[in-house]
């Protein structure tokens, strides 16, 4: 079976500017594509999981996330060869406008379904894989999957330990940074 860090986009991996939805507005973080390559490089594979309900509340649409996430991947890449295995994303969200989209889904945060799909295609050992996120929905997604729970402190990440010390949600480490996340992943893999 195979080991995954699985990620958070917005706030995590690049800047949450707040429904992204223009390529200008990426923002990588400094440091992000060498963390994700020693990673690549230690046999973990690197996925994406991403709510994006700014297409249930039509801010964005499909081709536009695909057009998004391209550029990611394209910035997410080391001599030509792409660090993000894959990326999985949910459209939907109650509150949304678009009719398709606007309904509850277990693929949406704190809900698995993300992960469970991705363990499915990769035959993945949820035991030995880890979350890395800024926000509370990301640390109890990691919690519902049987991940290890680590939080950045970019993005939402100050204000999510607290939500998380409320609610009981046990964080397996905190960094500064995703660099120092993967830094923490790569020692605890030794």
């Amino acid at each position: 079976m195979k080991r995954a860090v699985f990620l958070d986009r917005d706030g995590t991996l690049n800047y949450d500017v707040g429904y992204l939805s223009k390529l200008e507005d990426i923002y990588i973080f400094d440091g992000v594509v060498d963390s994700l390559k020693r990673l690549k490089e230690s046999g973990f594979l690197n996925i994406i999981v991403t709510n994006q309900s700014g297409i249930a509340r039509g801010f964005l649409n499909l081709s536009n996330l695909k057009t998004i996430h391209e550029k990611f991947l394209n910035l997410l890449s080391f001599d030509g060869e792409c660090l993000i295995d894959d990326v999985f994303f949910s459209p939907y969200h109650i509150d949304g406008v678009i009719e398709e989209y606007t309904k509850a889904s277990d693929c949406r945060k704190p809900g698995t379904g993300m992960i469970e799909k991705a363990v499915d295609k990769y035959d993945i050992d949820l035991s030995r894989s880890y979350f890395v996120g800024d926000s509370l929905v990301d640390m109890q997604c990691a919690q519902n999957s049987g991940l290890k729970k680590i939080l950045v402190k970019t993005g939402y990440g100050i204000k999510t330990i607290n939500e998380c010390l409320k609610l009981g949600v046990e964080i397996d480490y905190i960094a500064a940074n995703f660099s120092e996340a993967a830094s923490y992943i790569l020692k605890q893999d030794k």
